[in-house]
């Protein structure tokens, strides 16, 4: 995987301190570590990181790791650089609002950072194929999105190849560093796909996202958070402002026009606080960040990433938290692998529902469970040995078309107990396989065999009498 020819001089004093780390033996290193300075020339000229995210935690992520001298960077990222960004996110300057922040980051550090080669990508995560992803070592995330953590974690998962016996091919490893920063709260974690739990294992760590009630929303608003989930529920889709367009937290005209609206539907309840940042955070669900704790996240994930790529010393196990709100705290725990897991288990999970329940009933609980939480799940089926879409949402006329579905009963559909129920979301980029049970239909057969055993014995006891007589 390294070509060992030189190519970054590691005997130059700009990088003694790695030089001292990898070509000598610690205290800490692995018991198979062997010294050796051609892990240096590798980790400097043959080794790919991607980054996923320009933003607070991104550009840390992009300085630490240059200045460790992990060079060969891509970074991807479609945002773009908002005034509300350069408090904390330094490398941007005030001429560089409404470039991409995937752009002018890589174009920073390859500026500052003598020898770094960043490679920006401005487009979103989901656009990009295996191919892409598989040119990596290691991947490094740091958004603010749940969404997009699930989906890398999905693909990374997807490029496992496994033997005819079912072993794990190591080199379709792609080591994930996650990190992620809220206020003065923060974590890391390492996953090793197919061999460490991977983020859906434990979704449920991840608090739920803040939902108000509908009636609420539409009568009797109290906050300024209402009025725009009013607009971005009702008014957005009865209006349409940009000709069927859906919302786009990204595009700047979208905001505008909402917050606009936010505020005329405030100033009707008589309520205060509606401002285009208030806006902005609701629409694109924006986690308040702060620059110390990106600093030490970044920091942290650099770390792992260091020891991932060179084997000097044995990586984080797995899951570190940080707070401090309150002094300084910090804590590492085995995240454990879940043998249910959707994602990485290769086991289809199974549904309990009866045969009257609705299919709404059945999407509404793979967006509520919180093992699953799904957002826009479509379901396809097999029945008779045909191909059967039972709901679709991503495209409008298929959603159209099966949406009297959801109103139907599964048994009515055509489903059967024991049938398999193939889901396509957002947040993962292959499909997931559920087996539905009809817990009714076990009752039926069970008391059905109950009776039968009654019977049976009934019978027994009239042809013991008899012999008896």
């Amino acid at each position: 995987m390294c070509d060992t020819e030189e190519r970054h001089d590691p005997n130059q004093s700009r990088w003694s301190h790695l030089r001292n780390i990898l070509g000598r033996r610690g205290m800490f290193n692995q018991e198979d570590f062997i010294p050796d300075e051609s892990i240096l020339d590798c980790m400097l000229n043959d080794l790919k990181i991607l980054v996923i995210g320009a933003g607070g935690l991104g550009c840390e992520l992009l300085k630490d790791l240059t200045l460790s001298g992990l060079l060969n960077i891509h970074v991807i990222d479609m945002d773009t650089i908002d005034l509300s960004n350069l408090n904390r996110q330094f490398l941007f300057r005030q001429s560089d609002i409404g470039k991409p922040k995937a752009e002018v980051a890589a174009a920073f550090i390859n500026q500052r950072v003598p020898g770094a080669n960043v490679k920006p990508h401005f487009t979103k995560i989901q656009e990009k194929d295996d191919d892409f992803y598989r040119d990596f070592h290691i991947v490094v995330c740091g958004v603010d999105s749940i969404l997009a953590r699930r989906w890398i974690n999905g693909m990374l998962l997807s490029l496992l190849e496994y033997d005819s016996d079912g072993k794990l091919d190591q080199s379709s490893v792609r080591i994930l560093v996650d990190g992620g920063t809220e206020g003065f709260k923060g974590n890391v974690r390492v996953i090793t796909p197919g061999m460490s739990a991977c983020l859906e294992c434990t979704l449920d760590l991840y608090p739920p996202q803040v939902n108000y009630p509908m009636c609420t929303i539409a009568h009797t608003p109290r906050q300024p958070e209402h009025c725009v989930e009013y607009i971005k529920m009702f008014l957005w889709e009865k209006e349409d402002p940009f000709g069927g367009l859906p919302i786009d937290g990204d595009n700047t005209q979208h905001i505008e026009w909402i917050f606009n609206s936010a505020q005329a539907r405030a100033r009707e309840y008589g309520i205060q606080g509606v401002t285009y940042r208030l806006t902005q955070g609701v629409i694109k669900r924006i986690i308040p960040a702060v620059a110390s704790t990106n600093a030490v996240i970044a920091a942290a994930c650099v770390n792992e990433v260091f020891k991932c790529a060179t084997q000097c010393y044995t990586p984080m196990n797995n899951y570190m938290v940080f707070n401090d709100v309150n002094g300084v705290y910090s804590y590492t725990f085995a995240a454990e692998r879940n043998s249910r897991c959707l994602v990485c288990s290769q086991q289809p999970r199974t549904l309990n529902f009866t045969t009257d329940a609705q299919l709404r009933q059945l999407i509404d609980h793979l967006q509520q469970d919180p093992t699953l939480q799904m957002k826009n799940p479509s379901l396809t089926t097999m029945i008779g040995g045909k191909n059967k879409t039972l709901y679709m949402t991503n495209i409008p006329s298929i959603e159209q078309a099966t949406r009297p579905n959801l109103s139907k009963t599964l048994q009515d559909l055509g489903l059967e107990d024991g049938c398999e129920v193939v889901c396509a979301d957002i947040t993962n980029p292959s499909a997931m396989r559920f087996i539905l049970h009809f817990t009714n239909i076990i009752i039926t057969r069970k008391r059905k065999l109950e009776a039968g055993e009654e019977i049976i014995e009934s019978r027994k006891r009239v042809l013991l009498l008899s012999e008896t007589l």
